[in-house]
């Protein structure tokens, strides 16, 4: 299937390796021009020239430097029609040994991160009458994690924000969808796993940068405001 996305221009944030650096792959193989980035300039550099991209270097932690990396991104390509949203998770912790004062940087590396590159490359898309923007969140999202209430908190949040912005950017041709993934085999899977994968159902993240390709494709313009899960099957419910 031609997804036409040749001659698009995607940023992809965070993709120095696992699901970010495998959505990246995808797009670049459908013949979209990407940039990545990434908080360490050797893993950038080699992730990017696997693949044919260009890289800045970015610390997602800080929001501020979700915008610089957009802004960069647009300089490079002369655009940007394509953002993937990642970056790294908070802390682990439960809910009652959590203080109220570790909310805050949470929340800005889980969500205000998202809401500065969201709103870096949206006027672009939208006087383009086209855009794709497609948030790696996670599976905590509809299914909260034990021990990772900073996650599940701030990525909720994250899914409101796209909610949100998808309704008011609809009609100029934006769509704004998420990924909440399951277990993938990546390098951050395995170490936390000591070294092997756990006794779950795993994907691979070749299959998961697909489905985000799809969400970046010609073929999803009606799709928009969506919370897709790539989880094997793990989420139970209904809804």
């Amino acid at each position: 299937m031609d997804l036409g996305m040749a001659g698009r221009r995607a940023a992809v944030a965070a993709a120095s390796g696992g699901l970010g650096f495998a959505s990246a792959a995808a797009l670049a193989a459908e013949g979209a021009r990407v940039t990545i980035c990434g908080s360490d300039e050797a893993r950038a550099m080699d992730a990017a020239e696997r693949i044919g991209a260009a890289f800045v270097v970015a610390d997602l932690t800080r929001p501020e430097e979700g915008t610089r990396f957009v802004e960069e991104a647009a300089r490079l390509m002369g655009g940007v029609d394509i953002l993937v949203t990642n970056g790294p998770g908070p802390a682990p912790g439960t809910a009652l040994d959590t203080a109220a004062d570790a909310y805050p940087a949470a929340l800005e590396r889980s969500l205000l991160s998202v809401v500065h590159m969201c709103l870096a490359a949206v006027p672009g898309m939208r006087a383009a009458g086209w855009g794709r923007i497609v948030a790696i969140t996670s599976l905590g999202v509809r299914q909260p994690y034990p021990n990772l209430v900073l996650s599940n908190t701030a990525r909720a949040g994250v899914t409101g924000f796209l909610k949100t912005l998808a309704a008011e950017a609809a009609a100029d041709g934006v769509t704004v969808n998420s990924v909440l993934p399951g277990f993938h085999d990546t390098a951050r899977l395995r170490s936390m796993n000591d070294g092997g994968l756990p006794d779950v159902p795993v994907g691979s993240a070749d299959d998961f940068g697909a489905v985000v390709a799809f969400l970046c494709s010609r073929q999803a313009g009606f799709l928009t405001g969506t919370a897709v899960p790539v989880d094997g099957g793990a989420y139970r419910a209904l809804l």
